[in-house]
């Protein structure tokens, strides 16, 4: 089985270019410094799951064909993930749309979204059933087997996920080494840092996601969650080890 992932989103939470920044990444004509909030999308032929749904869903769902979304898998319930989440009424013509993520999550986007998810729900909201999941515990949808895992976003556990060979991780400071064996085998690595220098509380720089896909043994590794600090998208490129490369809005992996 072949799996397709698309990255609909490669930037950080105020996306790139940002708003009133002349710096030269911002005012890039170059369609790969263009970055919307993170997510991707996981497709086999049977099967369609959404990671993510940022407050530019509407946008990226443009770009796509029209078609059944079959779950969305949430990593964590901080707006540049979530905020999207009203954009998915156009698909629950298909029917419900499922939507999995852990506790903190589940309990975040109610405290956020509680029409999306009232008892008696006004008309017209988007119909969503909500299922809560845990790191460790594989699940599948459709014809997509699915293992989350923990990692730490500062203080705050949020899920990775494992989709066979490849795994998507996104909002990482560390990782606790209980979790690590949950990612042997893995051989294509999405893992996130905002840029080269100047640490952050929460987040990785690229010289930690380096360290860590060695941890992993990925053979190949792509960055995400990336600030306009990162630079330009060829300079940046060409500065990363054999086997790293940055992710960019619109590309695509076979898997």
């Amino acid at each position: 089985m072949t799996m397709k992932i698309t990255f609909l989103g490669t930037g950080t939470s105020c996306g790139v270019p940002v708003i009133g920044c002349q710096c030269e990444v911002c005012q890039s004509h170059d369609h790969r410094d263009r970055r919307w909030r993170s997510s991707i999308l996981v497709e086999t032929e049977r099967t369609r799951l959404l990671v993510d749904c940022g407050p530019d869903f509407r946008e990226q769902a443009l770009t796509l064909p029209f078609r059944r979304i079959d779950g969305i898998l949430i990593t964590h319930a901080h707006y540049d993930h979530v905020g999207g989440m009203d954009d998915v009424r156009p698909y629950c013509q298909f029917g419900e749309i499922n939507v999995y993520a852990d506790r903190l999550a589940c309990e975040g986007m109610l405290q956020m979204l509680p029409y999306c998810f009232a008892e008696n729900r006004y008309p017209g909201v988007p119909a969503i059933g909500l299922h809560e999941i845990s790191a460790g515990v594989p699940l599948t949808i459709g014809d997509i087997d699915i293992l989350p895992l923990r990692v730490m976003h500062g203080r705050l556990p949020i899920l990775g996920f494992r989709f066979g060979p490849f795994a998507y991780i996104t909002d990482m400071k560390t990782i606790d080494d209980d979790q690590l064996p949950l990612l042997e085998g893995v051989e294509t690595l999405v893992v996130n840092a905002l840029r080269f220098d100047k640490p952050h509380h929460s987040h990785q720089l690229v010289d930690d996601a380096v360290a860590f896909a060695r941890r992993t043994g990925a053979r190949h590794t792509l960055i995400t969650h990336l600030c306009h600090d990162i630079g330009l998208h060829d300079a940046a490129n060409a500065r990363l080890p054999q086997g790293v490369e940055l992710a960019y809005d619109g590309m695509t992996l076979d898997i």
